[in-house]
């Protein structure tokens, strides 16, 4: 069971436009033996690796949702040369002018990475600057190679030649398209239309879906709620009414999913919270993705019913369920929550209590929110829902 929903935070689905294709395709890759083993370190919902480039160790987050990215202290440090300036889309739809270039040569592990393209993007802003991630290892970058992922025991392999995997249990084929810049997108049968999913190793959340043309009378067991719980690379999201619910079933590929738990947002995306429960190899030769099946997660969620981010060195309630006579509104500033302030933090508390939640594995809580300047307490429950 999902013990709480707080703060979906997408440092993916960072999408470059058609025209940078070719510049996506450029580099190579160099292995020292046929199937090599990366570091890879899964926390917080979210798959990292360690990179070198020119013997200084960065933080990269392992992303197919987006392309190669490094930060702009990279470009700085490393002298790099603008290719050219083009407009790119985060997972939010925010889209912003950066800065492409290409990144002579990094090393993860024993890979040899050269020539890669890259965007060049600011990383410390909002909560992107608490995950203290330097770049993002993208599609186009890991498309050059096979990939076995394997979440439960941190394990990352990457390989040349497919047949060093062993997929005769790998009894899910999902076929995919590649966008330009190689992000996978899997097509689902669900809620009787066709849903095209990002495959995005970058969301940390389980599946989210286009809430625009959402229709609850299909539902059997949903939540109405307004706000957002996301963070792009640009910014966060403005609020919108939305659902989660319970499908009683997806088709990907050559499976059946049966009472899948899925929020509507912005865009279709399938993270970590599903793939969590399987091994998968990702071919992008043959474009399809083989997955194992380790574990299931159930689709009940239980919850307090909000979440909230951290701006300005305090915390704002972002996200709500909308039930009749739920006490808390979008927008109210939580002065604190079991007597801890929330307010008047410096970047290292907001990032200590944005990642180590105060409410996470509580059965009730004490909120005191200001809410246009009258100090309001209310104690909150977890409740059971989508049963």
């Amino acid at each position: 069971m999902r013990k709480i929903l707080y703060s979906l935070f997408i440092c993916s689905a960072i999408a470059a436009f058609a025209q940078e294709k070719k510049f996506f395709e450029k580099g190579e890759v160099q292995l020292q033996h046929p199937l090599e083993k990366v570091n890879l370190r899964f926390e917080n919902n979210l798959p990292f690796v360690k990179v070198d480039i020119n013997g200084k160790m960065y933080n990269f987050l392992f992303d197919t949702g987006a392309p190669t990215v490094i930060s702009q202290a990279i470009y700085k440090e490393l002298n790099l040369k603008k290719k050219y300036r083009k407009a790119i889309r985060d997972s939010d739809q925010n889209v912003q002018q950066q800065i492409l270039t290409e990144l002579p040569e990094m090393k993860v592990d024993r890979l040899v990475f050269k020539n890669i393209g890259a965007i060049v993007i600011d990383l410390n802003s909002a909560e992107l600057g608490c995950l203290k991630v330097d770049g993002i290892i993208g599609a186009n970058q890991m498309a050059k190679l096979f990939w076995k992922i394997n979440y439960s025991e941190n394990s990352l392999e990457a390989s040349k030649d497919l047949s060093l995997f062993d997929l005769r249990d790998y009894g899910t084929v999902i076929p995919f398209e590649a966008k330009p810049q190689k992000t996978p997108m899997v097509s689902a049968a669900l809620l009787n239309r066709e849903v095209k999913f990002t495959f995005d190793t970058g969301f940390s959340g389980r599946l989210e879906t286009s809430g625009d043309h959402l229709d609850p009378e299909k539902f059997n067991h949903y939540v109405k709620t307004f706000g957002t719980r996301t963070t792009g690379a640009f910014g966060t999201a403005k609020p919108v009414p939305g659902y989660i619910f319970r499908a009683d079933s997806m088709k990907i590929g050559n499976t059946l999913f049966q009472n899948e738990r899925i929020s509507s947002g912005k865009m279709n995306l399938a993270g970590n919270e599903f793939f969590k429960d399987f091994i998968f190899v990702i071919d992008w030769r043959s474009n399809k993705i083989y997955m194992k099946r380790i574990g299931t997660s159930q689709p009940m969620l239980a919850s307090f019913g909000f979440s909230y981010r951290f701006a300005d060195g305090k915390a704002s309630v972002t996200f709500v369920f909308e039930e009749e006579n739920f006490p808390l509104k979008i927008g109210d500033s939580i002065v604190s929550i079991n007597g801890i302030s929330l307010e008047n933090l410096d970047q290292d508390q907001a990032c200590y209590y944005f990642i180590n939640r105060i409410e996470k594995d509580q059965k009730s809580i004490d909120v005191r929110i200001n809410r246009d300047g009258k100090i309001l307490d209310f104690k909150l429950s977890k409740k059971e829902y989508l049963k």
